[in-house]
């Protein structure tokens, strides 16, 4: 008889448990990401639909939160990505400082930007950001590009550099200590010179 019960008590507890998982899932997979997306919608619908950024045409060029790669030399380049600045992969490359493989990839780059010891490349030219998508350099980074810019596209060193200062900005204000620029943002503004 004790069997019996002892069956029916935990036949009782397994439905208990699958209605307890069941609900969870509900709330968990259906419910909280419906309201935080209506959230997102009603109190920054920009943000929450990507920060994208269109052309005058209306296409989408990108994104004012993630990197995109930048190669020619007419554009600031961002900083490398362990991703290939491919959003739905972001991440780290998870190596130390120390590994042989993040020592050779920084002497590659910094010999291709033409650094040496009097001409010292940013920090952020070399290194990858914890999420390989940062969408901004320090002001000091893009500045070590302006030459390369400015000659390529054939605009006066000022020019360049005129851009870049109305597009620095301390997004933390005094907490972030260099001013910061959006790559994407000072190259659309470049193309617009229409050089």
């Amino acid at each position: 008889m004790n069997t019996a019960v002892e069956k029916v008590e935990i036949l009782a507890q397994i439905l208990v448990s699958i209605r307890i998982v069941l609900i969870t899932m509900v709330i968990c997979s259906f419910l909280y990401p419906l309201v935080i997306l209506g959230l997102g919608q009603v109190l920054a619908p920009y943000t929450a639909n990507g920060s994208l950024i269109r052309n005058e045409q209306g296409k989408i060029i990108g994104s004012r939160s993630i990197a995109q790669k930048f190669s020619s030399p007419g554009y600031f380049w961002p900083r490398p990505s362990a991703v290939d600045y491919n959003a739905s992969a972001s991440g780290g490359s998870n190596l130390s400082p120390t590994n042989p493989e993040i020592c050779s990839r920084a002497k590659a780059i910094i010999t291709k930007l033409g650094g040496n010891i009097e001409n010292k490349v940013p920090a952020d030219l070399v290194t990858t950001s914890g999420s390989g998508l940062d969408p901004h350099i320090t002001l000091s980074a893009a500045e070590y590009q302006v030459q390369r810019v400015a000659f390529a596209r054939g605009l006066p060193v000022n020019t360049v550099m005129g851009i870049l200062g109305r597009h620095a900005k301390r997004p933390a204000g005094p907490f972030t200590p260099e001013p910061l620029v959006n790559v994407l943002l000072v190259n659309i503004a470049l193309d617009r010179l229409g050089k």
